[in-house]
């Protein structure tokens, strides 16, 4: 591992709000709350200046950045071979994050934020991953997907510690749907304190392609706020009922594609069931060829699915854990399907 002087970080750690839309609350207190409820969930709205579970969806790259602070953590250079080399900045650092209305959780994070930035690239591409521990403990990288061993970030020495830094470089492949999250011992609490996210990579034009869709990415999660080893506040996306607040908003005939990554800790399993509908299942999303077609998907931690549907009809289709616990304790919401625009 290479040492680094956390004074040269200066920039990235100003750059957490930014990065994550997080802003750590001046106190514990509930004053921003708005007194708004639902028949299935919690009150009021989490602070403004928080993380923002709808802008997380649909964002990857760094691509909710703009363009100035983008090019600080994420460079694409064309390769010879029509792939691309894609240079990302990663950094783990202590932050206090807002995961239900008042309720605040002393989260690791990628980039201050949970789920870690979501990262995609195009099987072939050569990823080139700059990570900083800008933490209190020792952490890493882990990928899911084809790499050498001494690119895994899980074996004996390959922690990087508080203040060091290790490029993780590797080619793109499977194409599917992965995740990363940080393998230093003790495993279950670097995860569940928030060290996850997701990783995408699609097919090359030779191998085929999916059809185009509005593209959500899902990563179902979970905190033990008392740290018993049982969970307390469940969620999409960390932000209890997010999607019963602000809906996803999608269009009546659009094919609607959603990654879903389970990365729950202390639950064997979790689940997503949608109302009113049912979608095809690309298991890992390593095959074009959908496995099944149901309206509840189960999986473990780790495991992750490519969820795709077209809604048939305009209106409000809930979606939750089938199981009651996570859904009343915060793992719910509402897809608003509307009509095409003309």
């Amino acid at each position: 591992m290479q040492a680094t002087g956390l004074a040269s970080l200066a920039g990235s750690l100003g750059m957490v709000k930014r990065l994550s839309g997080q802003g750590i609350p001046a106190a514990h207190g509930s004053a921003h709350l708005a007194h708004e409820s639902h028949a299935m969930g919690t009150m009021g709205r989490t602070a403004p200046d928080g993380f923002n579970a709808s802008t997380f969806l649909t964002a990857w790259n760094f691509s909710d950045l703009s363009p100035d602070e983008r090019s600080k953590f994420y460079r694409e250079t064309p390769r010879p071979d029509g792939s691309v080399l894609r240079e990302y900045e990663i950094f783990a650092t202590d932050r206090e994050i807002e995961i239900a209305p008042g309720i605040f959780f002393p989260a690791w994070t990628y980039n201050g934020q949970v789920p870690g930035p979501t990262i995609r690239a195009t099987e072939g591409d050569r990823l080139r991953v700059t990570f900083r521990n800008l933490g209190t403990h020792p952490h890493s990288m882990h990928f899911h997907g084809w790499h050498a061993p001494e690119m895994d970030g899980a074996l004996t020495g390959q922690e990087v510690h508080p203040g060091e830094t290790f490029v993780y470089e590797f080619d793109a492949d499977p194409f599917g749907l992965h995740l990363y999250h940080c393998h230093t011992v003790p495993l279950k609490r670097h995860i569940h304190k928030g060290l996850y996210g997701a990783f995408i990579i699609d097919p090359r034009s030779t191998t085929g392609v999916r059809p185009p869709a509005q593209e959500l990415v899902m990563v179902m999660n979970a905190f033990d706020t008392t740290f018993d080893s049982e969970n307390e506040v469940y969620a999409v996306n960390t932000v209890a009922n997010a999607y019963m607040h602000e809906p996803i908003r999608v269009t009546v005939g659009q094919r609607v594609r959603m990654y879903l990554v389970n990365v729950t800790e202390f639950d064997p399993i979790n689940s997503l069931h949608l109302h009113a509908v049912f979608f095809d299942v690309f298991r890992t999303g390593t095959s074009l060829t959908p496995s099944e077609s149901t309206d509840t998907i189960m999986l473990c931690q780790g495991e992750r699915a490519i969820l795709e549907t077209t809604f048939r009809y305009p209106g409000d289709f809930m979606f939750h854990a089938h199981q009651s616990e996570f859904a009343e304790l915060g793992w719910m919401g509402l897809f608003r399907a509307e009509a095409p625009r003309t």
